[in-house]
């Protein structure tokens, strides 16, 4: 049976302070495994990665055109090129058969092994190549011009990658270089999303009088996939405390449970004693509008969220608790989101004592407000960005310069 008082947040804390005891609660994870490299762009690097042979793997032209002996070409030029003699052509994927003497020189292609004895390679537009096999020479090269000598890249036995790297295409192309296939990583930390209410359905259901379809699911798990997240969705749980209690335990198999609805002050929002009759409640209230009646707490030392159930104040706090903890959880570096500073095109006024998450949008080089309600998904999804109003705020004049974090 659900306790039919009706019971308002009494108190709320600073969003600094709620930051900070979120910050203490959550842990980097430390789960490793092992994915394919094709997979595994904006993973962390959980063991290093030592590079097992030369890369390249040999000496090889770096120019087409002819693998000599440096010295054999001393004073080469077009008055007075130096004749060599022609041993054979490599193509790339070719061993050279031949090794290079004095007066000697083999044709080669960009990529092709160096032949042993040479050590450097005459571009082709260097040279002529005349009918009897002779190589006419008309410009010296140095030892070492033109190729890239074996190893040259990544010797063997170095640390390619250290725990803790990012993986990035162009890091993730050193590994393919080694010959690898696979990496180890941390895990990406999973999160529950758990929708609560009996109102709510999931886009695509019939929707039937007194009833609204799910928006925090998706919001939730877009805004965690974009932070090397894994959300794993769970049915939408009825507002009993028998349901939100197999729903919660359901859920701590997850790295973290994040519900949405059950925490404002309704008779039927129950989810605070479920809280703390399975574990502790951190706090439950923030001075910050969207989004007071939020929760936090732990459950046999795993993180609970609570988010509001309108979906502006929802995602809204996604943006300024979530990011931060589950990123550092994930190993990854901190998000620095975009931002950019215009004048307010419009006064607003704001509620003194709470911090403010104010959508905007820009037009014509100026800030509008784009706030309808905190029920209201428009508010943000025709919103550019938010700007911040301190608590101590109240008004925020036309034409003042605000900084918009965009979306």
């Amino acid at each position: 049976m659900s306790d039919a008082r009706m019971r308002p947040i009494r108190a709320t804390i600073g969003l600094d302070e709620a930051r900070a005891l979120i910050a203490r609660a959550i842990h980097p994870v430390v789960r490793t495994e092992r994915v394919r490299l094709d997979a595994a762009n904006g993973r962390v690097v959980a063991a290093p990665v030592i590079a097992p042979d030369d890369v390249p793997p040999f000496a090889r032209a770096a120019m087409d055109g002819y693998a000599v002996r440096a010295a054999d070409t001393v004073g080469a030029s077009t008055h007075v090129p130096r004749a060599l003699n022609w041993l054979e052509t490599v193509f790339t994927a070719q061993v050279p058969t031949k090794p290079v003497g004095d007066g000697e020189c083999t044709e080669i292609a960009t990529g092709a092994p160096m032949p042993d004895g040479a050590d450097a390679v005459v571009m082709v537009e260097d040279t002529e190549k005349t009918a009897d096999g002779t190589v006419r020479v008309f410009s010296p090269v140095y030892a070492g011009q033109n190729l890239t000598r074996q190893g040259a890249d990544i010797q063997a036995g170095r640390t390619v990658l250290a725990p803790g790297d990012v993986l990035t295409p162009s890091r993730i192309g050193a590994v393919a270089a080694l010959g690898l296939i696979e990496v180890e990583v941390f895990a990406r930390p999973r999160v529950a999303i758990l929708s609560t209410g009996n109102e709510v359905v999931d886009p695509g259901q019939p929707l039937r009088p007194g009833h609204i379809y799910d928006i925090n699911k998706f919001t939730l798990g877009s805004i965690l996939r974009d932070h090397g997240i894994e959300p794993v969705p769970y049915p939408t749980a009825p507002d009993t405390v028998e349901d939100l209690e197999r729903a919660l335990a359901a859920c701590l198999t997850e790295d973290v449970v994040l519900f949405s609805g059950g925490s404002s002050v309704g008779e039927r929002d129950l989810i605070v004693d479920v809280v703390e009759r399975m574990g502790e409640v951190h706090f439950h209230g923030i001075a910050v509008k969207p989004g007071k009646p939020t929760l936090f707490g732990t459950i046999g030392g795993k993180p609970v969220f609570g988010m509001p159930g309108y979906p502006t104040s929802c995602l809204s706090n996604a943006y300024m608790l979530l990011i931060a903890p589950l990123r550092n959880m994930a190993r990854l570096p901190a998000w620095v989101p975009r931002t950019v500073s215009l004048p307010l095109g419009q006064r607003v006024v704001s509620t003194t004592g709470r911090h403010q998450f104010y959508t905007v949008r820009i037009a014509g080089g100026v800030v509008m407000p784009a706030f309808k309600a905190s029920g209201d998904i428009t508010s943000m999804s025709q919103a550019d960005g938010y700007i911040e109003i301190p608590a101590q705020t109240d008004v925020v004049e036309k034409g003042e310069l605000v900084e918009v974090t965009l979306f």
